[in-house]
């Protein structure tokens, strides 16, 4: 298994994982008390794995001696 697919393998987990905890999110009775600990913990695991499928998702800088900072254009010579 290549390293993209590897990733592509962990992006699809997590959006089951996030999935799965929107369900059981919804299906959680009410009403919900401010101190409801299990629920704030559905909330911020949900959160955690969203915030990991946004940065597999997000394009990665990486410097160059011809660009040197993102959004610099590439050095013609």
């Amino acid at each position: 298994m290549t390293e993209s697919e590897k990733i592509d393998c962990a992006a699809a987990l997590l959006r089951e994982a996030e999935a799965a905890l929107s369900a059981e999110l919804v299906d959680y009775p009410t009403p919900v008390a401010g101190c409801d600990l299990q629920y704030t913990h559905l909330l911020a695991t949900r959160s955690r794995v969203h915030n990991a499928l946004a940065a597999l998702d997000r394009e990665v800088f990486v410097a160059t001696p011809r660009t040197l900072s993102p959004g610099a254009g590439v050095e013609r010579r």
